[in-house]
């Protein structure tokens, strides 16, 4: 698994179990929609203290697989 990867994390009781960043309760859609509405990663960052660069990337890249239709799945987690 791509290393950037490991920092999206999938947990049935969080979230609705939608894909998050690092098992904080940021979405990675809500990362991707602020993009999406023109804001910088700059930006994103100062709104959300906690997140990382690297966050931001890994969100990017769970989008690109997403949209290439490529079959890989996360590890849920169970704690």
């Amino acid at each position: 698994m791509n290393a950037l990867l490991k920092r999206i994390t999938v947990n049935p009781r969080q979230m609705s179990g939608r894909p998050c960043i690092r098992g904080i309760r940021v979405t990675v859609a809500n990362v991707l929609r602020l993009l999406a509405a023109g804001h910088s990663r700059t930006r994103i960052l100062k709104a959300y203290p906690y997140l990382e660069a690297a966050d931001i990337d890994a969100c990017l890249e769970y989008a690109a697989l997403l949209a290439s239709d490529r079959d890989f799945e996360l590890e849920a987690v169970t704690a």
